[in-house]
């Protein structure tokens, strides 16, 4: 998935900080979804995210671009919205608010966070490994004779093609933003514990959630105001890639998910949302994300400001499906059965889904002209899920076993204890 999110659980473990001035964490009580039905939910959000942004590059590659303008393969707007869509905010959010969540809740209230180390290793054996192979493969295959576009490897394989205005959506081209997932680790494991030392200073527990979300208000005002001074007074057009691709301009959709966690940290089971007024959120978030990509264009205020706004809208649909007294039938269909299996290969899925799809067109297996889109959505479709399937079951779930070498502090796990003498 674009900057793919932690999956739940990730949030937290490790050994108890000290909370001198911090109060106890108060128990849950039973009005609360059960933890095992909010990752259902967020299976659900990852599997629609993963066919979002299948249908979205799909689209892309459907669509005309000339000196008249751009000719999408839909002629409906209505549903040329919903295909062109981006998913990459929520993707962000929802791995911010994930691995967030655990720091708000020790500088809340108390509790435990991983240590930097093991907190580092376990993203990187959920992210690296199936992202090296993908690299290795695709660049292979792309540069059949050496020494190749070895700057195009070194970039991808540090992470750093996003800064790269050329070789920015080379290789594997959505995965510009795990560069800003994994800067984002760094910048959590640096302000995390400082924050948490900050709030330890504080005995009113309304003063340490002033300051988080103080915190987390200005991370997401930052790049606001770099987007506002880089087109209206620096004038940078929107094709400079870095410009608006880099962490300066994009780190507003980590911010937003950070101050999600904040609100639930300090909400707990308080103010839980009625079913009517979930539903009400979730419908006006749902409405403003699709009159955002009905109303965006490339010289309009929506354009210029989509990411930052879109990141609000999907902060506010997952506190509408999260907070909640009792399930709706939105909560139902992100947990249906079809669509969590999605959420659990997404990561592969969108890991392979564009290097199949173009596998597909340069073999000539995909119909040509606007109207084969539909066919050819479906095509890389089924082909793309099939090949995410088998990268799971392959890559993707071995890799995750070796999470069990560390221990919740990320020291080597002894396997083998010498026998306690008498």
């Amino acid at each position: 998935m674009a900057g793919h999110p932690a999956r739940p659980g990730d949030e937290g473990g490790g050994p108890p900080m000290s909370t001198t001035a911090a109060p106890p964490a108060p128990p849950r009580t039973p009005e609360g979804p059960p933890r095992r039905r909010r990752a259902g939910d967020i299976d659900g959000f990852r599997g629609l995210a993963a066919l979002s942004t299948v249908a979205f590059h799909v689209w892309q590659q459907y669509t005309a671009y000339d000196a008249h303008g751009t000719h999408p393969p839909v002629a409906n707007p209505v549903l040329d919205a919903v295909l062109s869509l981006e998913v990459i905010d929520l993707f962000f959010v929802l791995s911010a608010f994930l691995l967030t969540l655990s720091y708000a809740r020790a500088a809340l209230d108390g509790g435990s966070t991983r240590p930097a180390r093991a907190f580092l290793f376990r993203r990187a054996i959920r992210i690296l490994p199936l992202y090296v192979l993908a690299v290795l493969v695709v660049w292979a295959t792309r540069n059949p004779t050496l020494p190749g576009d070895w700057q195009d490897l070194f970039e991808h394989l540090t992470f750093t093609h996003v800064f790269d205005q050329d070789r920015i959506f080379y290789t594997l081209g959505p995965t510009w933003s795990l560069s800003l997932e994994v800067l984002f680790y760094f910048v959590l494991v640096g302000l995390g514990p400082l924050a948490v030392r900050a709030c330890r200073r504080l005995r009113r527990r309304a003063d340490r959630v002033a300051v988080c979300t103080a915190g987390c208000l200005f991370l997401f005002a930052a790049p606001l105001a770099w987007i506002t001074v880089a087109h209206y007074a620096l004038g940078i057009p929107h094709t400079d890639w870095v410009a608006y691709f880099g962490p300066q301009a994009r780190f507003g959709g980590f911010a937003a998910g950070m101050l999600l966690a904040v609100v639930l940290a300090a909400l707990g089971d308080r103010a839980r949302l009625s079913p009517r007024a979930a539903l009400l959120l979730t419908a006006l978030a749902l409405a403003g994300l699709f009159c955002l990509s009905l109303q965006s264009d490339a010289e309009g205020f929506t354009f210029t400001y989509y990411h930052p706004i879109a990141s609000a809208l999907w902060m506010l649909l997952l506190f509408s499906t999260l907070h909640i007294r009792r399930r709706t039938f939105w909560n139902r269909f992100l947990t249906a059965r079809w669509l969590t299996p999605l959420g659990l290969i997404s990561y592969s899925l969108f890991i392979w889904h564009e290097p199949v799809m173009l596998l597909l067109h340069n073999a000539g297996l995909l119909p040509a002209g606007p109207s084969g889109f539909p066919w050819a959505l479906l095509i890389v479709l089924l082909a793309a899920v099939a090949v995410a399937a088998a990268s799971y079951w392959l890559v993707e779930y071995p890799a995750s076993l070796l999470g069990r070498l560390k221990d919740a502090q990320g020291r080597p796990r002894d396997f083998y204890p010498e026998p306690a003498l008498r």
